[in-house]
């Protein structure tokens, strides 16, 4: 069965591989090919789930309940704004930076996933402190700009890869 290893699964069949049989080597290239074709949908997952949650954040999360004047006390005093638009600036240049890091290396493992999380905290952040009208479209741009980056890195290093598999696979197929 296919095992998720982490570099390796998006190279080409290495010197050891050579004495496998044809259909044993085969199969661990479309094994590769399934991988590398799941973490392209894993980004437009992402990106889909950051669009459900903005919907929610651009109606004001009209559907949560009001927070109760116990939940208030209890959770403190709200930042304030300004501390939260900072975080936010400083959230956006860090995940770009780490976004461009990892295109320099050719990864091809999607990590979106965290950032649907941080997005959403702002946005919760933002509606806690009663501001999220005015600063929906901040959080919105920068994680369309950090999802989008990172969707378009894995299919770029994706589809480089899958295309060099199936070029081993038309080999084989010879």
């Amino acid at each position: 069965m296919f095992l998720r290893r982490k570099q390796k699964d998006t190279q080409p069949l290495a010197r050891g591989e050579s004495v496998l049989s044809p259909d044993v080597r085969r199969q661990k290239i479309q094994d590769r090919i399934h991988y590398l074709k799941q973490q392209i949908y894993y980004s437009k997952w992402c990106m889909t789930l950051f669009f459900l949650i903005s919907f929610g954040a651009a109606v004001n999360f009209r559907f949560l309940p009001p927070i109760s004047e116990q939940a208030k006390h209890l959770l403190g005093e709200a930042p304030p704004p300004t501390l939260i638009s900072v975080g936010l600036i400083v959230y956006a240049f860090s995940a770009l930076i780490l976004i461009l890091g990892r295109m320099n290396t050719g990864s091809v493992r999607f990590r979106g996933w965290s950032h649907i999380g941080y997005l959403s905290a702002f946005y919760l952040f933002y509606y806690y402190t009663g501001l999220l009208r005015g600063n929906f479209w901040s959080v919105f741009i920068a994680g369309l700009t950090i999802l989008g980056l990172e969707g378009y890195r894995v299919w770029s290093a994706c589809s480089e890869s899958i295309k060099k598999e199936k070029e081993i696979l038309a080999i084989l197929d010879k």
